[in-house]
Protein backbone atom coordinates (compact mmCIF):
# COMPACT_ATOMS: atom_id res chain seq x y z
CA UNK A 1 0.00 0.00 0.00
CA UNK A 2 1.61 3.35 -0.75
CA UNK A 3 2.01 5.90 1.72
CA UNK A 4 0.98 8.86 -0.45
CA UNK A 5 -3.06 8.86 -0.88
CA UNK A 6 -5.22 11.45 -2.30
CA UNK A 7 -8.97 10.69 -0.89
CA UNK A 8 -11.67 11.00 -4.25
CA UNK A 9 -13.95 13.39 -4.40
CA UNK A 10 -16.74 11.06 -3.29
CA UNK A 11 -16.04 7.97 -0.87
CA UNK A 12 -16.85 4.52 -1.99
CA UNK A 13 -16.94 1.93 0.02
CA UNK A 14 -14.68 -1.56 -0.39
CA UNK A 15 -16.18 -4.42 1.48
CA UNK A 16 -13.09 -6.11 1.70
CA UNK A 17 -11.02 -3.19 3.09
CA UNK A 18 -10.80 -3.60 7.01
CA UNK A 19 -8.48 -6.60 7.92
CA UNK A 20 -9.70 -8.46 10.91
CA UNK A 21 -13.48 -6.10 10.90
CA UNK A 22 -13.76 -6.04 6.95
CA UNK A 23 -16.61 -8.51 7.56
CA UNK A 24 -18.45 -6.29 9.70
CA UNK A 25 -18.29 -3.32 9.35
CA UNK A 26 -20.41 -1.54 6.93
CA UNK A 27 -21.10 2.08 5.80
CA UNK A 28 -24.89 1.29 6.33
CA UNK A 29 -27.32 0.88 10.00
CA UNK A 30 -30.21 -1.60 10.67
CA UNK A 31 -30.65 -5.18 10.39
CA UNK A 32 -28.94 -7.05 7.66
CA UNK A 33 -30.99 -10.45 8.71
CA UNK A 34 -34.15 -11.84 10.92
CA UNK A 35 -33.24 -12.94 13.95
CA UNK A 36 -35.12 -12.73 17.26
CA UNK A 37 -33.27 -11.82 20.84
CA UNK A 38 -33.91 -14.32 23.05
CA UNK A 39 -36.01 -13.45 26.46
CA UNK A 40 -35.20 -15.78 29.46
CA UNK A 41 -36.43 -15.32 33.31
CA UNK A 42 -34.95 -12.57 34.74
CA UNK A 43 -36.02 -9.15 34.72
CA UNK A 44 -32.76 -7.73 32.87
CA UNK A 45 -32.00 -9.50 29.56
CA UNK A 46 -28.36 -8.21 29.06
CA UNK A 47 -27.03 -8.39 24.98
CA UNK A 48 -23.05 -8.45 25.15
CA UNK A 49 -19.91 -9.61 24.57
CA UNK A 50 -16.78 -9.51 26.89
CA UNK A 51 -15.25 -6.08 25.46
CA UNK A 52 -14.27 -3.46 27.48
CA UNK A 53 -17.41 -1.78 26.64
CA UNK A 54 -19.54 -4.85 27.73
CA UNK A 55 -17.64 -5.80 31.00
CA UNK A 56 -18.36 -2.44 32.56
CA UNK A 57 -22.52 -3.81 32.73
CA UNK A 58 -21.63 -7.25 33.92
CA UNK A 59 -19.53 -5.39 36.76
CA UNK A 60 -22.15 -3.26 37.71
CA UNK A 61 -24.85 -5.92 37.33
CA UNK A 62 -22.63 -8.23 39.49
CA UNK A 63 -22.08 -5.23 41.66
CA UNK A 64 -25.97 -4.68 42.35
CA UNK A 65 -26.39 -8.15 43.05
CA UNK A 66 -23.97 -8.61 45.52
CA UNK A 67 -25.47 -5.43 47.51
CA UNK A 68 -28.71 -7.49 47.51
CA UNK A 69 -30.64 -5.85 44.70
CA UNK A 70 -32.78 -9.00 43.56
CA UNK A 71 -34.29 -7.03 40.78
CA UNK A 72 -30.85 -6.88 38.93
CA UNK A 73 -30.91 -10.46 38.57
CA UNK A 74 -30.12 -10.67 34.96
CA UNK A 75 -29.59 -12.91 31.73
CA UNK A 76 -26.80 -12.42 29.39
CA UNK A 77 -27.03 -13.90 26.08
CA UNK A 78 -23.59 -13.76 24.12
CA UNK A 79 -23.75 -11.14 20.50
CA UNK A 80 -20.82 -12.75 18.62
CA UNK A 81 -20.22 -9.85 16.49
CA UNK A 82 -17.29 -11.53 14.45
CA UNK A 83 -20.34 -13.31 13.05
CA UNK A 84 -22.76 -10.19 12.77
CA UNK A 85 -25.04 -11.10 15.74
CA UNK A 86 -25.39 -7.57 15.70
CA UNK A 87 -27.00 -7.12 13.10
CA UNK A 88 -29.88 -9.09 13.54
CA UNK A 89 -33.38 -7.55 13.62
CA UNK A 90 -34.07 -8.62 17.02
CA UNK A 91 -30.57 -7.03 18.04
CA UNK A 92 -31.61 -3.79 16.31
CA UNK A 93 -34.78 -3.47 17.93
CA UNK A 94 -33.06 -3.43 21.03
CA UNK A 95 -30.08 -0.70 19.41
CA UNK A 96 -30.25 1.06 16.45
CA UNK A 97 -26.75 1.49 16.55
CA UNK A 98 -25.66 -2.26 16.08
CA UNK A 99 -23.18 -2.24 19.07
CA UNK A 100 -22.94 -4.25 22.08
CA UNK A 101 -24.20 -3.86 25.00
CA UNK A 102 -27.58 -3.67 24.64
CA UNK A 103 -30.17 -4.31 27.28
CA UNK A 104 -34.01 -4.66 27.93
CA UNK A 105 -35.62 -3.81 31.19
CA UNK A 106 -38.74 -6.27 31.67
CA UNK A 107 -39.32 -5.24 34.86
CA UNK A 108 -41.43 -1.96 33.25
CA UNK A 109 -43.97 -2.08 31.09
CA UNK A 110 -43.75 -2.54 28.89
CA UNK A 111 -40.33 -3.25 28.45
CA UNK A 112 -37.68 -0.80 27.85
CA UNK A 113 -34.56 -0.45 26.12
CA UNK A 114 -31.47 0.96 27.29
CA UNK A 115 -28.20 1.00 24.83
CA UNK A 116 -24.89 2.69 25.37
CA UNK A 117 -22.99 1.45 28.19
CA UNK A 118 -22.38 4.91 29.79
CA UNK A 119 -26.14 4.54 29.55
CA UNK A 120 -26.78 1.50 30.80
CA UNK A 121 -24.51 2.25 33.96
CA UNK A 122 -26.62 5.42 34.93
CA UNK A 123 -29.46 3.89 34.18
CA UNK A 124 -28.78 1.06 36.42
CA UNK A 125 -27.58 3.38 39.29
CA UNK A 126 -30.74 5.67 39.55
CA UNK A 127 -32.93 2.21 39.22
CA UNK A 128 -31.09 0.85 42.14
CA UNK A 129 -29.80 3.74 43.73
CA UNK A 130 -25.80 2.53 44.21
CA UNK A 131 -23.00 3.67 42.82
CA UNK A 132 -24.17 7.10 41.65
CA UNK A 133 -22.91 9.48 45.19
CA UNK A 134 -26.42 11.43 46.25
CA UNK A 135 -24.09 14.87 47.11
CA UNK A 136 -24.73 17.02 44.12
CA UNK A 137 -20.70 17.73 44.02
CA UNK A 138 -19.68 14.22 44.14
CA UNK A 139 -22.83 12.67 41.36
CA UNK A 140 -21.37 15.25 39.18
CA UNK A 141 -17.77 14.63 39.96
CA UNK A 142 -18.86 10.56 39.21
CA UNK A 143 -20.44 11.81 36.18
CA UNK A 144 -17.82 14.10 34.39
CA UNK A 145 -15.33 10.94 35.19
CA UNK A 146 -18.04 8.35 33.21
CA UNK A 147 -18.34 10.82 30.16
CA UNK A 148 -14.72 11.68 29.90
CA UNK A 149 -14.04 7.76 29.54
CA UNK A 150 -16.79 7.51 26.55
CA UNK A 151 -15.48 10.48 25.10
CA UNK A 152 -11.80 9.51 25.66
CA UNK A 153 -11.63 5.84 24.87
CA UNK A 154 -12.88 5.46 21.02
CA UNK A 155 -9.33 7.15 21.02
CA UNK A 156 -8.25 4.34 22.47
CA UNK A 157 -10.04 1.46 21.17
CA UNK A 158 -10.78 2.35 17.69
CA UNK A 159 -7.49 4.59 17.65
CA UNK A 160 -4.63 3.28 18.82
CA UNK A 161 -5.70 -0.25 19.40
CA UNK A 162 -6.94 -0.69 16.10
CA UNK A 163 -3.93 0.96 14.20
CA UNK A 164 -1.19 -1.02 16.47
CA UNK A 165 -2.82 -3.93 16.99
CA UNK A 166 -5.45 -4.63 14.37
CA UNK A 167 -5.05 -2.59 10.96
CA UNK A 168 -3.79 -4.54 7.70
CA UNK A 169 -0.79 -2.24 7.62
CA UNK A 170 0.79 -0.06 9.97
CA UNK A 171 1.14 3.26 9.64
CA UNK A 172 3.66 5.48 11.42
CA UNK A 173 1.35 8.27 11.39
CA UNK A 174 -1.67 6.71 12.83
CA UNK A 175 0.27 4.74 15.93
CA UNK A 176 2.16 7.74 16.96
CA UNK A 177 -1.05 10.11 16.91
CA UNK A 178 -3.28 7.30 18.87
CA UNK A 179 -0.08 6.28 20.90
CA UNK A 180 0.33 10.13 21.92
CA UNK A 181 -3.08 10.51 22.96
CA UNK A 182 -3.32 7.36 24.89
CA UNK A 183 -0.15 8.13 26.87
CA UNK A 184 -1.75 11.29 27.75
CA UNK A 185 -5.16 10.50 28.59
CA UNK A 186 -3.11 7.58 31.15
CA UNK A 187 -1.45 10.62 32.33
CA UNK A 188 -4.68 12.06 33.06
CA UNK A 189 -5.82 9.18 35.10
CA UNK A 190 -2.50 8.69 36.86
CA UNK A 191 -2.53 12.47 38.13
CA UNK A 192 -6.01 12.43 39.26
CA UNK A 193 -5.44 9.38 40.95
CA UNK A 194 -2.41 10.45 42.78
CA UNK A 195 -5.18 12.35 44.94
CA UNK A 196 -8.22 10.35 44.92
CA UNK A 197 -8.85 6.70 46.02
CA UNK A 198 -11.37 6.39 43.31
CA UNK A 199 -12.63 8.38 40.29
CA UNK A 200 -14.56 10.31 42.16
CA UNK A 201 -12.94 10.28 45.62
CA UNK A 202 -13.47 7.86 48.44
CA UNK A 203 -16.36 5.93 46.54
CA UNK A 204 -16.26 3.73 44.17
CA UNK A 205 -18.67 4.48 41.49
CA UNK A 206 -19.99 3.65 37.97
CA UNK A 207 -16.73 6.17 36.82
CA UNK A 208 -14.39 3.12 38.24
CA UNK A 209 -16.82 0.18 36.53
CA UNK A 210 -16.55 2.50 32.92
CA UNK A 211 -13.23 3.58 33.55
CA UNK A 212 -11.41 0.18 34.35
CA UNK A 213 -12.13 -2.10 31.53
CA UNK A 214 -10.14 0.11 28.80
CA UNK A 215 -7.39 1.41 30.93
CA UNK A 216 -6.40 -0.74 33.65
CA UNK A 217 -5.64 -3.35 30.91
CA UNK A 218 -3.72 -0.89 29.26
CA UNK A 219 -1.15 -0.20 32.41
CA UNK A 220 -0.99 -4.54 33.37
CA UNK A 221 -1.22 -6.30 29.88
CA UNK A 222 -3.62 -8.70 28.02
CA UNK A 223 -4.88 -6.16 25.35
CA UNK A 224 -3.63 -4.82 21.93
CA UNK A 225 -0.65 -7.51 21.77
CA UNK A 226 2.51 -5.59 23.21
CA UNK A 227 0.50 -2.49 23.86
CA UNK A 228 1.48 -2.34 27.69
CA UNK A 229 5.74 -2.16 27.08
CA UNK A 230 5.22 -0.06 23.77
CA UNK A 231 3.08 2.62 25.82
CA UNK A 232 5.12 2.16 29.23
CA UNK A 233 1.83 1.11 30.79
CA UNK A 234 3.62 -0.01 34.22
CA UNK A 235 5.22 3.07 34.57
CA UNK A 236 1.98 4.49 35.50
CA UNK A 237 1.81 3.73 39.33
CA UNK A 238 -1.52 5.42 40.43
CA UNK A 239 -3.57 3.46 37.83
CA UNK A 240 -1.69 0.70 38.78
CA UNK A 241 -2.99 0.90 42.80
CA UNK A 242 -6.30 1.59 41.82
CA UNK A 243 -6.68 -0.75 38.92
CA UNK A 244 -5.40 -3.88 41.36
CA UNK A 245 -8.11 -2.53 43.89
CA UNK A 246 -10.84 -2.72 41.72
CA UNK A 247 -9.61 -6.16 39.93
CA UNK A 248 -9.65 -7.75 43.72
CA UNK A 249 -13.56 -6.99 43.94
CA UNK A 250 -15.32 -10.45 43.56
CA UNK A 251 -18.06 -8.82 41.63
CA UNK A 252 -15.54 -7.37 39.14
CA UNK A 253 -13.75 -10.99 38.59
CA UNK A 254 -17.22 -12.62 38.21
CA UNK A 255 -18.22 -9.55 36.08
CA UNK A 256 -15.27 -10.00 33.83
CA UNK A 257 -16.20 -13.40 32.83
CA UNK A 258 -19.66 -12.78 31.89
CA UNK A 259 -19.73 -13.22 27.81
CA UNK A 260 -16.05 -13.84 27.45
CA UNK A 261 -15.49 -16.27 24.06
CA UNK A 262 -11.31 -15.47 24.75
CA UNK A 263 -8.58 -16.61 27.54
CA UNK A 264 -8.50 -19.38 29.63
CA UNK A 265 -11.88 -21.58 29.50
CA UNK A 266 -12.01 -21.75 33.14
CA UNK A 267 -12.49 -18.03 32.88
CA UNK A 268 -15.18 -18.14 30.64
CA UNK A 269 -18.73 -17.70 31.22
CA UNK A 270 -20.85 -17.38 27.94
CA UNK A 271 -24.18 -17.02 28.81
CA UNK A 272 -25.14 -16.27 31.94
CA UNK A 273 -28.41 -16.76 33.34
CA UNK A 274 -28.25 -17.78 37.20
CA UNK A 275 -25.45 -17.35 40.03
CA UNK A 276 -24.97 -20.40 39.97
CA UNK A 277 -23.07 -21.17 36.32
CA UNK A 278 -20.32 -19.45 37.57
CA UNK A 279 -19.44 -22.59 39.55
CA UNK A 280 -21.44 -24.61 36.97
CA UNK A 281 -21.08 -23.41 33.01
CA UNK A 282 -17.77 -22.02 32.73
CA UNK A 283 -16.37 -23.28 29.71
CA UNK A 284 -14.10 -25.82 31.02
CA UNK A 285 -16.90 -27.26 32.67
CA UNK A 286 -18.97 -27.30 29.41
CA UNK A 287 -16.10 -28.46 27.14
CA UNK A 288 -15.49 -31.68 29.77
CA UNK A 289 -19.18 -32.51 29.61
CA UNK A 290 -19.29 -32.55 25.69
Amino acid sequence: MSDDYTPPKVWTWEPGNGGKFASTNRPTAGATHDAESPVGKHPIQLYSLATPNGQKVTIMLEELLARGHSGAEYDAWLIDIGEGDQFGSGFVSVNPNSKIPAMMDHSVNPPRRVFESGAILLYLAEKFGEFLPADPAARTEALNWLFWQMGSAPFVGGGFGHFYHYAPVKIKYAIDRYAMETKRQLDVLDKHLAENKFMAGDDYSIADMAIFPWYGRLTTGGVYGEAVTFLEGKSYKNVLRWNDEIAARPAVQRGLMVNRTSGEPSGQLRERHDASDFETRTQDKVEAAE
